[in-house]
């Protein structure tokens, strides 16, 4: 039996505790779900350096799961363009089931490997794609057809799953395994084994973003703003990295189309908008290298 599937042996009485009671139970039980991404750091790592090198080719992340984790998958993939400015073509999520799915479970959508793979040949995977497969199970047909589909084509796959010696982390490129174990409402994997899949890839994704100089010092400043909320970060952003008033932030931000970091190069650089633009490009988009002598 899976280690995700089988019976919990802890709190064999869940259904007789006080209401605080089960509040501690399912928190202190979560609290596995980060040990087990800790434990696979050094694959997470891998798989960074690994992605990185097929992103800078101009290949996309292809977010690939059912259910649960294929949930969390597309919450990963839409949070990249307003966090990072990361093209919304080059994040792309595959949920058995298709858009259906996102609000109600498709029976069966994940029992077809031969649809994992039309699915992702239908969005033409290339070598240069970087595709992450996600499955507490690490066994469903559908993630492991489109794994296949990755595989002829050369894409870089990364596995994740919550079982050791799974069928998706044995055949993929770069292993991530999170061994969460059995859960405490047993078989109910979007407790800490789904806790544990966002973790990983809030690290794999946000480290990705940091490599490709999407952030200057621990400050998101290519983010997208997409609302007030974000406009008003944006200003903050500027401030904070360049000294500068806000009337002065807001005005240099409104020069450029409130691209944080062509603000922050001209404001500190005292440069117009065209030449700061200029200097990011000769640094690759790297703030600190832009600012540098």
């Amino acid at each position: 039996m899976l280690k995700t599937e089988a019976p919990s042996d802890k709190h064999p009485e869940l259904d007789l505790y006080a209401v605080d009671e089960l509040v501690d139970a399912f928190i202190e039980d979560q609290a596995h779900a980060l040990a087990a991404v800790r434990g696979a750091a050094d694959d997470i790592a891998h798989a960074v350096a690994a992605a990185v090198e097929r992103l800078q080719e101009a290949g996309r992340l292809i977010y690939v799961g059912a259910g649960t984790s294929g949930r969390i998958g597309v919450l990963d993939s839409v949070e990249l363009f307003p966090t990072f400015s990361w093209p919304r073509s080059r994040a792309v999520s595959l949920l058995a089931g298709g858009r259906a799915a996102l609000f109600e479970a498709v029976e069966g959508a994940e029992d077809s490997a031969e649809q994992g793979e039309r699915d992702l040949r239908a969005i033409g995977v290339a070598a240069h794609d970087v595709v992450i497969l996600l499955a507490a199970s690490g066994t469903t047909p559908f993630v492991l057809g489109a794994l296949n589909a990755a595989r002829v084509a050369g894409a870089l796959t990364i596995a994740i799953a919550n079982n050791p010696q799974a069928p998706l982390t044995q055949h993929a490129d770069i292993a991530i395994t999170l061994d969460t174990g059995s859960e405490l409402i047993s078989g109910s994997t979007r407790l800490k084994a789904g806790t544990a899949q966002k973790i990983a890839l809030n690290t794999l994704s946000s480290a990705i973003m940091v490599r490709l100089n999407k952030v200057y010092g621990n400050l998101m400043v290519d983010l997208h703003p997409t609302n007030e909320k974000l406009f008003r970060r944006a200003v903050s952003l500027t401030m904070q990295a360049t000294q500068a008033d806000e009337e002065t932030a807001r005005r240099m931000l409104a020069a450029c189309g409130y691209r944080v970091k062509v603000a922050i190069v001209a404001l500190a650089r005292r440069l117009d908008v065209t030449g700061a633009e200029a200097r990011l490009i000769a640094a690759k988009g790297s703030v600190r290298e832009a600012l540098a002598e």
